[in-house]
């Protein structure tokens, strides 16, 4: 297939389940996001089954942990052959993360503040600069220490591409059609708002893997950006 901006969200139960998405959306698709509940189901097992099949894979583990551990655990998965591996875009990790990489093709990309989180999850969490400033610093920090992209909101997609330029990697979760169920994401867009707003990719989950006929939900979201 030609170039998809979609990363198809594979937040299912079990390998099975996963498994029956990816045939029934072909080649329509080609890049998918293995999250934790799948990978807690599957481990790697299934990131190689994707590989194998010639499918690109974001592996969203938004790893958190003490250095030597993200060091090593992000070394294991660069062997593995992940394109994307998602961290927390803290100093001592992102520095953790770019030493276990090492000259592997695996891109880092940081998380800034999760699509869930709002002002009031913020303030609560100690903060007093706002979603806006905490993510536009967490943007600088990333880019200074050597990160390949950003995940970030379609909302502050635009903002955030003015800071790391134009060759960073900017991923947008919470992106759903209009009239789509927004689930528990609170600061959401539209694909065609993401790509406007600069980013190379978005995660689309449940309006097309709860759909009844997700190749179909597919090519008609594939329309909207067109």
């Amino acid at each position: 297939m030609t170039h998809s901006p979609i990363i198809v969200a594979l937040d299912f139960e079990t390998a099975e389940e996963a498994r029956s998405l990816v045939r029934a959306l072909g080649v329509t698709a080609g890049f998918y996001k293995v999250g934790l509940e799948l990978y807690a189901a599957t481990g790697m097992d299934f990131v190689h089954e994707l590989k194998q099949q010639g499918h690109r894979v974001f592996l969203d583990l938004k790893l958190y942990d003490i250095g030597e551990t993200v060091r090593r655990a992000v070394a294991q998965i660069a062997r593995a052959g992940a394109d994307f591996l998602t961290i927390h875009a803290m100093r001592p990790i992102m520095a953790a993360a770019v030493e276990g990489k090492g000259d592997s093709d695996l891109k880092l990309l940081g998380v800034t503040v999760l699509t869930s989180f709002d002002e009031q999850d913020v303030r609560a969490m100690g903060y007093a600069l706002g979603v806006s400033k905490l993510v536009e610093l967490r943007v600088r920090h990333a880019m200074e220490k050597g990160l390949d992209g950003i995940v970030c909101s379609a909302l502050e997609a635009a903002r955030v591409r003015k800071i790391t330029g134009p060759e960073a990697i900017l991923v947008t979760p919470g992106v759903r059609s209009t009239g789509a169920n927004a689930g528990d994401q609170k600061r959401i867009a539209t694909p065609a708002q993401a790509i406007k707003n600069g980013a190379n990719y978005f995660v689309i989950g449940r309006q097309v893997t709860r759909s009844a006929e997700p190749r179909d939900e597919l090519l008609k979201i594939l329309s909207e950006i067109a």
